[in-house]
């Protein structure tokens, strides 16, 4: 069995040549501070980033501030994010979280995972894209593809997100914490599919389990 201290000489080589691969990487979502990032982000969830982005430019132009999404109809709303799917949820999600934050907040968006996992409708997921690419604070993003790739390439094999993140926390450092997390969905979503993944364009194969075992095959 694989050591951790060999699992972690494997996670930086990956970040290491997923740096190379896949220069740029970062979130998708489009957004201009704190609140739209909170909201685009719980907007993602079972939806894709290009179906959240083409939804946002209209949204965030009627919805500026906390009190606007607070003092909204809830079936306007619903009606503004309907194409995201599961919006009849969604909409009370942002519309109770924008209380929350005018009620204790201040009508700011909280800058700590304790305060925002608080927030309705936020978790830890929603909470480390908030904090990592609003605040600049460091943070792991597990999605599906970052919990695909944990487990093909060995570094994880938890089920559970929040198990995922802690594995990754341990093993990469922490300055590298939200690269990590970008590198992992870009490689995901271009190379490491669902299904047929391209290995043999694969530029962590020599870094992969999966692959390595795919190729002998």
């Amino acid at each position: 069995m694989e050591s951790k201290t060999k699992r972690a000489v494997r996670v930086r080589g990956i970040i290491k040549t997923l740096k190379r691969a896949c220069p740029g990487a970062g979130t998708a979502l489009h957004f201009k501070g704190p609140l739209e990032l909170l909201v685009a982000t719980i907007l993602s969830a079972q939806c894709t980033d290009k179906r959240v982005n083409l939804v946002t430019v209209s949204l965030f132009k009627k919805y500026k501030k906390p009190e606007d999404y607070a003092d909204a109809p809830l079936e306007e709303l619903e009606k503004d994010i309907r194409s995201t799917g599961f919006f009849k949820n969604k909409a009370k999600n942002i519309r109770n979280c924008c209380r929350d934050l005018i009620k204790n907040h201040g009508g700011m968006v909280p800058s700590t995972m304790e305060e925002l996992i608080q927030l309705p409708g936020v978790g830890r997921k929603t909470a480390n894209c908030v904090l990592g690419s609003a605040f600049g604070k460091p943070s792991i993003v597990v999605d599906t593809h970052v919990k695909r790739l944990a487990g093909r390439l060995g570094i994880s094999d938890k089920r559970g997100p929040d198990k995922i993140e802690f594995d990754l926390m341990e093993l990469a450092p922490q300055k590298e914490w939200r690269l990590l997390s970008f590198l992992l969905i870009a490689h995901g979503r271009v190379l490491c599919a669902a299904r047929n993944p391209e290995c043999e364009k694969c530029p962590v194969l020599s870094l992969c389990p999966h692959g390595k075992r795919l190729k002998k095959l």
